[in-house]
Parts: C-alpha cells; structure tokens; sequence
C-alpha cells in the first residue's frame, strides 16, 4: 500500500552506520547481487567490510534505511574528485530498497539524504551508475533530474589483468 509523502517520516528514518552493523550491509548487498543477477560476483565477506569500511582507512560510508525500526534499504558511497571543478564529488556505488518497501519513496529519500551530505561537503556532484536493463531505476532517476552520461565509457580493469597491469613497466610502486 502507498505511504503519503508526508508520513513517511513518521516511519523512515535513515542514520550512518557501524561495525555492528556489518551483518545487515552485507545481507543487503547480497539482495542487490541477486537482483542485478550478479550473485555469482558477489565474494565479499563479513571481514572484507569490518576492514575496508570501519577500518584504519575506510574506502567508503553506508547509510541504513529504517522502516519502524526495521533495516529495510541501504546505500554505500565514497567520495571522488573532479578536476575540472576543483572539488569532491560524491559517488554512489549501491543503493537497495527491500522489494517489499518500493514504490514507498524510500530509494528518493535515501537520494536526498546524500544530496544533502554532498552539499554538506561541499561536493560538485553526486553521481552513479546504473544497468542499462534497469528501465524502472532509469526512469525514476531521471524523473529526479538526474543525466544520463551517454558519452562516457566506462572501463574496468579486476583480477588477472590487474595483477598483469600492475606487474608490467619498470616504474616506481606507490
């Protein structure tokens, strides 16, 4: 059933995230693999949060969305930088709302939140990726303004060619 706008606040309510809650991101990342039909990707474990997001130099930063209490959506983001505006820019990498819980405002909300971090930080841009299959999620980001980047590619380099890449050439290691 629809929630009002107005009411939702009565029930959501979105807040940063700890060690503690290490469990509920990575079962909500698990959701998100088996929705994007990437499951057979997602290797990441318990430790590998603990570490690279509460660690001695965290990658990245989670919010967790709470529908009376209960952790119904999540996102994860870090910041980026632009060169050709001079300042950070904030990058969402995931964001998942339970499929029960769509169609509430909840994702629009957890947008919103995190335009106003990036604001807060004084960021350039919020930006993000979506699938190209994933026709409802780019209709509604674009109902919030948001532009397609159609004439960027995007170029991936994991696993063997990382090391291959990394090993090549007679530089310096950082």
């Amino acid at each position: 059933m629809p929630v009002k706008a107005d009411s939702i606040s009565e029930h959501f309510r979105i807040q940063p995230t700890t060690i503690v809650d290490v469990p509920t991101i990575l079962s909500f990342i698990r959701k998100l693999a088996d929705y994007e039909k990437l499951a057979h990707e997602m290797v990441a474990t318990e430790d590998d949060l603990r570490v690279t997001l509460f660690g001695e130099r965290p990658s990245a930063e989670v919010v967790i969305g709470y529908w009376d209490d209960q952790p119904v959506a999540f996102a994860l983001f870090f910041h980026n930088y632009s060169t050709f505006l001079g300042k950070p820019g904030l990058y969402l990498e995931d964001l998942y709302v339970d499929q029960e819980m769509r169609g509430k405002g909840l994702g629009k909300e957890l947008l919103r939140y995190l335009a106003r971090l990036a604001k807060q930080r004084n960021c350039g841009r919020f930006e993000w990726w979506v699938l190209d299959w994933n026709e409802p999620s780019i209709q509604f980001y674009k109902s919030l303004g948001a532009i397609p980047m159609d004439e960027w590619t995007v170029f991936r380099v994991t696993g063997e060619a990382l090391d291959r890449l990394a090993e090549s050439g007679t530089t310096t290691t950082p």
